[in-house]
């Protein structure tokens, strides 16, 4: 098997990876970079002549870093088959609503998916893939490729430490590309929820927490202990969410349904409740978050940001002003968990991807085979 990069090694954000073998071609996640101006930084680097060749893309979740520019690989070329999970196949079209133009958001539209389910095996050409939950959101899965006796494992985003969600443990791979978004983040998963629920517990007039519509928000509801309220527009989603037993842990169903039965709703033109207010994205670049976050700013309200912020971003310049105070919640690795899944894979290299070349060169001090100061373009034999 061949490995190109097209996305996300060695840098943040449009996470895509080429994977070839006996003449099949396909791509690992197609995403796009938020923090890049829209154009060839924003899509993958990947030519519409590679883009005709290919046989499948298999999408890993619907976050926008890794499906957002699948209606713009059709536009350019794209016609094979596309794989996904039915959960995430539900959410594709809102992700691409806000991080796609109107064409790409039609083109992919109309391209009917093959549902794929978590555990299932099936085959692309002479590749065959496993998939597995990945912890990360629901309908998210990890990627194990094989053929003629070598094999890659793609973790796409995954949490071993959620808890809400589920994840499964991974094959022993040749090569294996880790989630790095955290870097060399060595805080446990339970101590950063405790800093959130003290920040939350010392601001009892309430915040604004921007979040991703999938993932991070139930997890956020089962971690807040005070009162929730969600923009009324991501309430449906986030019931089918918590409806999806089999994605989450044991236990965690009926926490969940408690506690979001319990939450308000709110929407623009309403007074910013006393509560915290979960509104999508994550970021303030599209959806309820936009309105929320200057209302914010215009009332002097708090605002906790919880994930990833671009540069540039409306979320970004609340933070640089003061008028927002961020605190990571683990949705993806630590450095212990990362050195542990690949110490678990026996792989003989190690790529980092959703990174630059700088963190990826120090997270090899503590992962051993990991390769740094890889780009997109670059390609590995495996």
């Amino acid at each position: 098997m061949k490995l190109k990069i097209h996305g996300g090694i060695g840098e943040k954000g449009r996470t895509c990876i080429g994977i070839e073998h006996g003449g099949t071609r396909l791509l690992l996640d197609v995403g796009v970079d938020t923090s890049a101006p829209r154009g060839p930084g924003y899509y993958p680097a990947i030519t519409p002549d590679e883009l005709k060749r290919l046989d499948a893309i298999v999408v890993t979740h619907a976050h926008e870093d890794h499906v957002a520019a699948l209606g713009w690989c059709v536009a350019h070329g794209f016609s094979g088959r596309i794989l996904m999970t039915a959960e995430s196949a539900a959410e594709t079209d809102a992700t691409l609503a806000a991080y796609a133009t109107p064409q790409e958001r039609a083109l992919a539209a109309q391209a009917t998916p093959e549902i794929i389910a978590a555990g299932e095996d099936f085959r692309i050409g002479p590749i065959a893939v496993r998939t597995g939950r990945s912890g990360h959101v629901v309908g998210g899965v990890w990627c194990h490729l094989s053929a003629d006796g070598r094999s890659v494992g793609y973790c796409g985003d995954v949490v071993p430490a959620s808890p809400v969600f589920a994840m499964d443990p991974l094959p022993p791979c040749d090569l294996l590309l880790v989630d790095a978004s955290y870097g060399e983040d060595r805080i446990p998963a339970a101590e950063r929820g405790a800093a959130i629920r003290r920040w939350l517990a010392g601001h009892p007039q309430g915040a604004v927490l921007p979040t991703p519509l999938s993932g991070r928000s139930i997890e956020l509801i089962g971690l807040i202990e005070g009162p929730i309220a969600i923009h009324q527009s991501m309430h449906a989603a986030l019931a089918q969410q918590i409806a999806a037993s089999a994605w989450l842990k044991p236990g965690s169903v009926d926490l969940l349904s408690a506690r979001f039965a319990e939450a308000s709703l709110w929407e623009e033109g309403q007074k910013l409740p006393p509560a915290a207010l979960l509104c999508d994205d994550g970021m303030g670049l599209s959806g309820p978050s936009k309105a929320a976050l200057a209302q914010a700013r215009r009332d002097g309200h708090p605002v906790l940001l919880t994930g990833h912020v671009p540069k540039g971003s409306p979320a970004d310049a609340m933070r640089a002003a003061g008028a927002a105070d961020w605190l990571r919640f683990p949705t993806h690795p630590t450095l212990a968990e990362n050195a542990a899944i690949a110490a678990a894979s026996g792989a003989g290299r190690v790529l980092a991807h959703s990174c630059d070349a700088a963190t990826a060169r120090a997270l090899a001090a503590d992962i051993p085979n990991l390769i740094a100061d890889l780009k997109p373009g670059d390609i590995i034999e495996i």
